[in-house]
């Protein structure tokens, strides 16, 4: 019982953080995350401003 518990919570979290991603992407934000995403560089040159996209 403990486990179905558990995968029922993973499974909520999971399908919360993909409707965030699919709802930021709707809106038109580029860097998911990103503290300056509705000003980041990404839509200029493809790199995110705060370096959240480098590697």
């Amino acid at each position: 019982m403990v486990d179905a518990i558990l995968i029922l919570i993973l499974i909520l979290i999971l399908g919360l953080a993909g409707f965030y991603v699919y709802k930021a992407k709707k809106s038109g934000k580029t860097c998911i995350g990103c503290p300056h995403s509705g000003s980041c560089s990404s839509q200029k040159n493809g790199s995110c401003s705060c370096g959240c996209g480098e590697k």
